[in-house]
């Protein structure tokens, strides 16, 4: 069972502090997701955990007791990998090329054949979805289809830790629903443990095992979506007035902001 830890982080940018003593575990087939206001250091946190922002302070750590400072970087990529918001499309490129790109940390220095990258590139794609456009230009796609793409080639790593940033963006409804369910079937049925930073509060609230809310670059309060989306907690960290109700469907937390004219009755 794989796991991934971030232990006291500091982080910051040319002196300058953005997160603090964040503390933050991602386990196998389980979602955490980050949430909370534009800058309070939720992908700067998902970045550190991808080794891709190095803490002034604290430690990450995979697995049980290794540490991941100690892997080298190839290791490290066959064991975690991060989609960030965005990625240039390449042109001239098929979804099966791209796909390939995840294959990158097995291959050696001077391009050594990958006995496994056919079977790892065909079952990220037929997992996401794509296997029927493999041969399409990737910059011919729709952005749903697109992301779908991104996502195969984080999987055909063979990944067991996947990190997402904000990956239903610019994505219409449709897409931003197939999306999650796409992620919460990996956590489920394929063990990944999914590190996943959503503005979206009903999303979170869907998908979620565990929630991370940051605040001022702090991990506010975490835990499970019941015990972490209370009116009082995501009023005082949004600064806005937060309604939470129970969905009766699913007994999930679903939040409401509260503006001037919230709740204001149509004419009839």
């Amino acid at each position: 069972m794989s796991s991934l830890h971030g232990r006291d982080l500091c982080l910051g940018y040319r002196g300058t502090t953005v997160v603090t003593d964040a503390s933050v575990t991602l386990r196998s087939s389980e979602i955490t997701t980050l949430v909370g206001p534009n800058g309070s250091g939720k992908s700067t946190l998902l970045r550190s955990l991808a080794r891709l922002h190095r803490p002034d302070r604290g430690e990450v750590r995979f697995g049980d007791g290794g540490s991941a400072l100690a892997l080298s970087a190839k290791q490290f990529a066959r064991r975690v990998t991060l989609l960030s918001q965005n990625r240039p499309t390449p042109h001239g490129v098929t979804v099966r090329e791209v796909v390939g790109y995840g294959r990158h940390p097995y291959r050696s220095r001077w391009r050594d054949q990958d006995p496994d990258g056919p079977q790892a590139i065909a079952w990220a794609m037929a997992v996401t979805g794509v296997t029927g456009m493999a041969d399409r230009p990737v910059d011919e796609l729709s952005g749903g289809e697109l992301q779908r793409v991104w996502l195969a080639t984080c999987l055909a790593q063979d990944t067991e830790v996947l990190l997402l940033d904000e990956p239903t963006t610019f994505l219409d409804l449709r897409y931003q629903v197939e999306i999650l369910d796409l992620v919460r079937d990996l956590a489920d049925t394929h063990q990944v443990a999914v590190g996943l930073v959503l503005h979206d509060l009903n999303q979170a609230a869907e998908v979620a095992d565990q929630v991370v809310l940051m605040r001022q670059g702090e991990v506010y309060a975490s835990g499970t979506p019941s015990e972490v989306f209370t009116e009082e907690t995501l009023s005082d960290t949004y600064g806005i007035r937060i309604a939470v109700s129970t969905d009766p469907r699913t007994g999930r937390p679903h939040t409401r902001p509260v503006g001037r004219h919230t709740g204001r009755l149509l004419p009839v």
